[in-house]
């Protein structure tokens, strides 16, 4: 069965974290995903700039929405690096994700998170990580 946007929304509801962050799913297809989180007060650290735990979230919940499209939807993230590119300052925050190459077991993603600024992204964070399937036999 191919993965739909709304099974992938279903799932990112079922996330209590991704609920506070106000989180949601705008696309999803095979091995690629976007993911947006609106920019609150509460999202922000002490200069005004969006936390970087925000960012990584938005990242590695992107990576793992795409390698789960290529794996199935138990997955679990395995290994992820992320690069601050520079402070997110804006109305939301815009995070890709894609598959680079799926195996049986795992999936090497890569992701760009962007802040949108009036209408603008501008590249904020880059991140890849690994993502493995929890239904492999043990």
């Amino acid at each position: 069965m191919e993965p739909t946007l709304e099974a992938a929304q279903e799932v990112l509801r079922s996330q209590p974290f991704s609920l506070l962050l106000n989180a949601q799913i705008t696309s999803f297809g095979p091995g690629s995903v976007e993911l947006r989180i609106p920019i609150t007060d509460q999202s922000k650290q002490q200069h005004g700039f969006v936390h970087g735990g925000v960012i990584s979230y938005a990242a590695d919940n992107a990576l793992t929405f795409a390698g789960g499209a290529a794996l199935g939807p138990a997955v679990v993230t395995s290994e992820y690096k992320i690069n601050y590119i520079r402070p997110a300052k804006g109305q939301a925050l815009v995070a890709r994700a894609n598959v680079v190459h799926a195996g049986k077991s795992q999936a090497v993603c890569q992701c760009q998170v962007f802040v949108v600024v009036d209408d603008r992204e501008i590249l904020c964070a880059l991140a890849q990580g690994t993502i493995v399937s929890m239904n492999q036999p043990k």
